[in-house]
């Protein structure tokens, strides 16, 4: 015969389940689920790389995140891998950015060149041959390429893109 004692203890398999308090459980799971939505559909945003434009850093088919608040309190700095909205809200390209509002960016010898210096750019493993005359940025406008340069330069996506289009940096 059971006593009142073990009638009041929850089984085993419940505790284990949903804990002591089924309410307080309850309450802990809706605020999780309440900022999982709001961090990963305001602050983190997953991104799939296609293409080989990025390698080796990143790799192809890899996800990665972009970290949407990096730059509320600062911009984008030169280095910097971002993601850049081109068109339509899914639609995006992940690149790294080499010249900042105000400066003269050309290609020479497959070299970065920043208002007339040889950009240091060790994150490259690839050679290029480029050959791009000087553009001069805007003051609200980046420029951005992929690290793998050894593709023909027709066939690389850059160029200049406006602050706003800028998502955030890309993590990892």
């Amino acid at each position: 015969m059971a006593t009142t004692a073990e009638t009041d203890q929850p089984h085993w398999l419940q505790t284990a389940l949903i804990g002591r308090r089924p309410k307080r459980t309850a309450v802990r799971i809706v605020v999780l689920i309440v900022v999982c939505f709001v961090w990963f559909r305001f602050v983190l945003l997953p991104i799939r790389v296609l293409g080989m434009s990025m390698m080796p850093a990143y790799k192809e088919n890899r996800v990665n995140f972009v970290n949407r608040v990096a730059y509320l309190f600062h911009n984008p700095r030169r280095g910097d891998v971002v993601a850049i909205r081109t068109s339509g809200i899914s639609v995006m390209y992940m690149k790294r950015i080499i010249g900042l509002p105000g400066e003269t960016v050309a290609f020479h010898d497959g070299q970065a060149v920043i208002n007339g210096k040889i950009l240091d750019e060790p994150y490259l493993k690839y050679n290029c041959d480029w050959e791009l005359p000087p553009k001069r940025l805007g003051p609200d406008e980046y420029y951005f390429v992929g690290d793998n340069r050894s593709m023909p330069e027709g066939d690389h996506e850059k160029g200049i893109a406006t602050r706003w289009r800028i998502v955030g940096k890309v993590l990892l």
